[in-house]
């Protein structure tokens, strides 16, 4: 299947559109970083977004402080969520596993 041929007008709307996508999703990782915002917030309330719907769980996961590749891995494995998920790809009982996860992994390395 081939693709036709975009006129230089809608390849600058397809750019700007992929450009203010990659900004907001960026925000929205800066923010979990910051914990200005949490994944439940995130994939509860924001997941209708279409940027951060299609933003990969395990990027939103290695977004977190203290989160990198091999724990979001594991993170997902334990939840039971493929790692090429996204967002608005996530179930009720999926995000809601994610979430009671991460809630209580965090509660409990607190000292």
């Amino acid at each position: 299947m081939s693709l036709k041929p975009l006129t230089d007008s809608e390849r600058t709307l397809a750019r700007e559109k992929a450009t203010a996508a990659r900004t907001v999703r960026a925000e929205l990782k800066s923010r979990l970083k910051s914990g200005d915002i949490t994944v439940g917030e995130v994939i509860n309330g924001h997941s209708s977004e279409e940027a951060i719907g299609r933003l990969r769980v395990l990027d939103l996961l290695k977004a977190l402080p203290g989160v990198g590749e091999k724990r979001a891995a594991g993170i997902m494995d334990a939840v039971g969520i493929a790692s090429t998920r996204r967002v608005r790809g996530l179930g009720i009982h999926q995000r809601r596993a994610l979430v009671e996860h991460l809630r209580h992994h965090s509660a409990n390395s607190r000292p």
